[in-house]
């Protein structure tokens, strides 16, 4: 494929990235990072090349573009992308750039097109990026095929699109396997977005990671969750009680009798798959614990399937119930602006109104994500200031902070060319 032009060798952020390097290797364990990670413009430049540039993105959901011309787009820091469906079905993923002069030929969010047609001088492409038409001003000797769309890299798993900016993307193989066993009782084409918010959070994206790795803070942030959401992290959380435990695996047996995959399974620290239980005689993420759809998501005959868990870094985190799913998606704006879009999904055959009441089925996690908000917003307030220094994390609470930070040290150091004492390879 087309590959992006490298670094010139007079990079002005070299000096950045040896300063990172250099802070990263004397970083201490199990505390938080040196003020440059969460306000300085120069590592959030190289956050945006070494993370975001090189590492498997969550895009967006299968879903969300069922057929043939069916788009949508998405901008990873200075790079609009789009997403299209194609012949056979098939996803493909391009820059969403112009050959001619660069500009952007998808401006909607998402739609559907027969072609992909540029609005400001109608070059003309086909959905797997062919140039189609480029007006008879650009001479006899015009080649058309030297000026198809740059594509991306993209793959799906489970009715999720990932995409990479990278030349070389990352091993994938092995969690895209698992992700299609653990949502084959999904059913996942069959699924459709009943409703979708954007909020813009003033901090560093990995702020907004950090506040989601750890559930030390829920008590005395989160009620309307905490209504439905167990504390616990996974089934091994070193704080579960006998009572959770013993709900476990009486909920594991039931899932086991209807053939629901439930174990937990990492790869390396980027990605987790884990099946919890919801608070017992809880069965889905609402204010009253009741379903939120009446009709269950697949091939699931039980609305009590608790809470699939998807962590997939450096940008996702996602629950799946029996009756619906939420999923996460993180993107930078800047040194200290995130936009965080949430999904929630429904069987495709629900009818709004109905069978389900999409303001009562986002209650609570736009509450949880109004406090996430506000809680990450003062944790950038007080990072800002000359008093910060890095403060140590509860390796017993904050066990998934502690990853989520070490995963991103030990991405960084490679990606700049400077391997970690404990560097820990990923697959997947």
């Amino acid at each position: 494929m087309d590959t992006l032009s490298p670094a010139p060798l007079d990079d002005p952020l070299d000096p950045a990235r040896q300063a990172t390097a250099a802070m990263l290797a004397e970083r201490a364990h199990n505390f938080s990072l040196p003020q440059p990670f969460y306000n300085d413009a120069r590592l959030f430049a190289l956050d945006m090349q070494e993370i975001f540039g090189k590492e498997w993105l969550f895009a967006g959901m299968t879903c969300e573009i069922p057929a043939k011309g069916n788009y949508m787009t998405l901008q990873v820091g200075d790079n609009p992308v789009i997403l299209v469906r194609g012949d056979g079905g098939t996803i493909h993923a391009f820059h969403n750039v112009c050959r001619h002069r660069g500009s952007r030929l998808c401006v909607s969010d998402k739609g559907k097109v027969a072609k992909l047609v540029c609005p400001y001088h109608q070059w003309t492409y086909e959905l797997d990026g062919r140039l189609l038409f480029a007006g008879s001003d650009m001479g006899t000797d015009f080649d058309l095929s030297a000026y198809g769309l740059k594509p991306v890299h993209v793959c799906t798993g489970g009715g999720f699109i990932f995409i990479s900016l990278a030349e070389q993307p990352p091993a994938i193989d092995d969690f895209l396997v698992t992700l299609e066993h653990y949502l084959e009782p999904y059913e996942m084409p069959n699924l459709k977005v009943a409703v979708e918010s954007n909020i813009v959070e003033q901090a560093n994206w990995k702020l907004v990671i950090e506040n989601n790795r750890e559930c030390y803070h829920c008590n005395g942030a989160h009620p309307e969750l905490l209504n439905s959401l167990q504390e616990f992290d996974d089934t091994d959380d070193p704080r579960a009680t006998p009572a959770y435990k013993e709900l476990v695996a009486k909920k594991q047996s039931d899932w086991d009798g209807q053939q629901v995959a439930w174990q937990l399974k990492r790869f390396g620290k980027r990605n987790r798959l884990t099946r919890t239980p919801l608070l017992n005689g809880v069965v889905s993420m609402t204010m009253d614990g009741k379903p939120a759809c009446r009709k269950l998501m697949g091939r699931l005959t039980s609305p009590d399937m608790g809470s699939l868990r998807i962590l997939h870094l450096p940008n996702s985190w996602n629950h799946f119930m029996g009756d619906h799913a939420i999923v996460f998606r993180v993107l930078p704006l800047g040194p200290q602006e995130t936009l965080v879009t949430t999904k929630w999904l429904v069987h495709k055959d629900a009818v709004e109104g109905v069978d389900y009441n999409p303001d009562e089925m986002r209650r609570v996690w736009d509450a949880t994500n109004a406090q996430d908000k506000r809680l990450a917003e003062e944790n950038q307030r007080g990072i800002n200031s000359q008093a910060y220094q890095p403060g140590p994390y509860s390796e017993t609470y904050e066990f998934g902070v502690i990853d989520f930070i070490d995963w991103y040290s030990e991405r960084m150091q490679e990606n700049l060319g400077h391997s970690a004492p404990h560097l820990q390879l990923v697959r997947g």
